[in-house]
């Protein structure tokens, strides 16, 4: 298969499977005489672990660790279930930052009221002022380290 054909096969844009083999999740494809990629049933079945990988939000080093992993089929599972509940993990912090984004999101929405100006905008006056628990808390959106750059 072509670039053009794996991309439509797996719904992958053609510039991801390229970024894909630049890092290294996907082995660099042979080429023909003509310079044109020449992809394998591997690099489909690949492309497509990867991409559920991608909707389960997994980051591309705990992808690259799978990978490595399924690379040693005689190998304890163990490792791949570590990691799936370190993901599991991080997945259940994200919700809980998202019911509070969410808590936060309908406390400014309470703050309008209609009738008012721009200037006594109860929501831009929350988002220009930081609510002290905010400042101390240390919550972040992201856990540093586990989901950069997808």
């Amino acid at each position: 298969m072509k670039i053009g054909e794996i991309s439509k096969t797996t719904g992958i844009p053609v510039e991801t499977i390229r970024y894909y083999e630049k890092i290294g999740l996907v082995p660099a494809p042979e080429r023909l005489a003509s310079g044109y990629r020449q992809y394998r049933r591997s690099h489909l079945d690949r492309l497509l672990f990867i991409k559920r990988c991608r909707n389960l939000d997994m980051a591309q080093d705990e992808i690259r660790e799978l990978i490595r992993l399924a690379d040693q089929p005689d190998s304890d599972c163990s490792e791949v279930d570590a990691l799936l509940a370190r993901h599991l993990s991080h997945v259940r912090e994200r919700l809980q930052e998202l019911a509070s984004l969410e808590d936060t999101l309908e406390q400014l929405q309470h703050a309008c009221s209609e009738g008012r100006t721009v200037s006594e905008c109860g929501i831009l006056g929350g988002l220009t002022s930081e609510p002290a628990h905010e400042a101390t808390s240390g919550n972040h959106n992201h856990i540093p380290g586990t989901h950069g750059t997808r």
